[in-house]
């Protein structure tokens, strides 16, 4: 038998105003359009804010449905609008903002499993890594150098 060990490292930032200035701006737009969110449900909101190479944002924000498994969250809402619209163009950096529509959030919020894979996709696809940026509504905001970061065994095209 042999043991590994599997780490992550992220780093942490205090507040925003620490972040590099186009993250700040990318992470604003993360946090307007997560009021866009349709949550009657969980009243939940997320937004997503996706930096292409060709210098375009693209946003998302959670939709809800009353049948649950049919909603989408806002990364996933994200990353497949810029895959549509933008095929060819590289993903570098996602910005995530949620929190509850009705009381403060300053823990960080990291996209859920799903969302992991989705843009562990994208990195494959691209071959290349994606910054992964997110927070509550205020606060603290994590950083990863790469969503494998936040999922280390992906499942992957190799798989198949």
């Amino acid at each position: 038998m042999i043991k590994k060990q599997i780490t992550t490292e992220i780093e942490v930032y205090e507040k925003e105003s620490e972040l590099p200035k186009h993250i700040q701006q990318l992470m604003l737009k993360a946090k307007e359009v997560r009021l866009n969110a349709y949550a009657p449900y969980s009243k939940f909101l997320v937004g997503a804010a996706i930096l292409l190479d060709n210098g375009e944002v693209v946003t998302g924000s959670n939709q809800e449905n009353s049948s649950y498994p049919s909603g989408l969250c806002a990364e996933r809402t994200a990353i497949y609008a810029a895959g549509a619209n933008y095929p060819n163009q590289k993903i570098l950096q996602i910005a995530i903002a949620a929190g509850p529509k009705e009381r403060e959030n300053i823990n960080p919020v990291p996209p859920c499993g799903a969302c992991r894979q989705a843009i562990a996709e994208y990195e494959q696809k691209q071959e290349q890594a994606i910054e992964v940026y997110f927070m509550g509504k205020t606060g603290k905001v994590c950083r990863v150098a790469s969503l494998l970061s936040l999922l280390p065994l992906a499942f992957d095209r190799h798989f198949l």
